[in-house]
């Protein structure tokens, strides 16, 4: 029967992958079943982790009879702000009077106010991403009205590392005032980050073609366990005098995924500049969604201004990479120890919370569906969804996936 709907002409969208993934993990009742898709952290339990830092604020704000529910102003919560670009771009020889930030909705809302920004203002219209990228990416600034959307080879899928060279070819044919994107550290999918002599090529190459640059920052203290360390791509183009945007999530180092926490640091020639981008940038969230939210913001500035509070949380993130930076050597060990055909280095060459294992879309399918492993179908895991519990049945299924044939040995070390 035809439906008289007004809506009855729209198509139904196509599933968001990942999430479409933990839909259907929470639907299976095998007893065994495991999730590498979802880009959170895990205890080695498998179990999400409040961080006893956030704990401790948020304690101590419910019992805080002086704060009250009141709008933010509509750039954000100041004290998160300003220590939002000091946690970024550090406090040696930096000029903060040409330094702002505007408090966004995640990562994500922050991509979303450079790309409205850079195609008002600065009559931007294409974006240059990693081949591959984080999902959203595209999506996001095609959202924004941008009408070319070009991808710059990244992954070398027969080395299992960067295409250096490639990268730098494809950037260097991108014309006059392109957007381009680069995740910062822990590149997400991948885990394959530049060299610092990388960076430098990167840099000056994007300096002579103009290029407007937008560092993606979701995983600061995720690569090395050092929030300074990790943060040395945004700082290395600070000191060259770069004017640019960095998007910085909270989301991973302070594990406050359903908060929205973010921040878009503006980097200006000068403050004249710098007042003038982040008013625009005002208004754009004032017509988007008003104003941003006020619980995970002061957690955050909270931790971030207390010099105790700040050790505590430093600890934290080091509890978080050394996890992670476990099971990638583990993984890797265990792979090795049975045999499973290929190259597996790659897995403890790559950085932060994601590997890209070379595993292909068939295989995929196959350890979801012989296996309920629930993973990427590009191949991408998150190195938190393992634990020392599930290793062995993981490293066996994806053995039998590659290889053809089971191993009686089981892959244990």
């Amino acid at each position: 029967m035809a439906s008289n709907s007004r809506f009855g002409h729209i198509d139904i969208a196509p599933p968001i992958e990942v999430f479409a993934l933990i839909a259907e993990y929470n639907k299976d009742e095998y007893p065994d079943k495991v999730n590498v898709s979802v880009g959170a952290y895990r205890t080695k339990e498998g179990k999400p982790w409040v961080l006893p830092v956030v704990r401790t604020v948020e304690a101590q704000m419910a019992s805080d009879q002086t704060l009250n529910h009141e709008y933010l102003p509509v750039a954000g919560l100041p004290s998160f702000r300003e220590a939002a670009c000091r946690l970024i771009l550090g406090t040696e020889d930096v000029d903060y009077t040409r330094i702002g930030g505007v408090q966004a909705l995640g990562g994500t809302g922050g991509i979303r106010l450079c790309a409205d920004f850079t195609k008002k203002f600065l009559g931007c219209d294409t974006v240059y991403v990693s081949k591959p990228t984080w999902g959203n990416h595209k999506g996001v600034f095609k959202a924004a009205g941008f009408s070319n959307i070009v991808e710059y080879r990244y992954w070398k899928a027969e080395t299992c590392s960067l295409d250096i060279d490639g990268m730098l070819q494809d950037l260097e044919g991108a014309p006059k005032n392109s957007v381009v994107i680069l995740h910062a550290v822990a590149h997400n999918p991948t885990g394959v980050d530049p060299t610092p002599e990388q960076w430098e090529m990167i840099a000056d190459l994007c300096e002579r073609k103009n290029m407007f640059v937008l560092m993606d920052c979701a995983y600061q203290g995720f690569s090395t366990g050092d929030l300074d360390k990790d943060a040395y791509s945004c700082r290395l183009f600070y000191k060259k005098g770069f004017e640019f945007f960095i998007a910085q999530s909270f989301s991973k180092n302070f594990g406050l995924y359903n908060e929205r926490v973010g921040n878009l640091c503006v980097i200006a020639k000068d403050s004249d500049s710098k007042v003038k981008v982040l008013s625009q940038l005002e208004l754009i969230v004032r017509t988007t969604y008003s104003n941003p939210g006020n619980h995970g913001a002061r957690v955050v500035a909270t931790v971030l201004n207390n010099p105790a509070l700040n050790g505590e949380w430093k600890e934290n993130i080091k509890t978080m990479a050394g996890r992670i930076l476990g099971m990638r050597d583990l993984l890797h060990q265990k792979l090795k120890a049975i045999g499973c055909p290929g190259n597996w280095d790659h897995i403890i060459q790559q950085k932060g919370m994601f590997s890209y294992t070379g595993l292909n879309e068939q295989q995929c399918e196959k350890l979801k569906k012989d296996y309920h492993i629930y993973i990427m179908k590009s191949g991408r895991i998150n190195m938190c969804g393992l634990t020392p519990t599930n290793m062995d049945y993981v490293v066996n299924a994806i053995f039998t996936v590659v290889s053809g044939k089971q191993d009686s040995r089981q892959a244990k070390i």
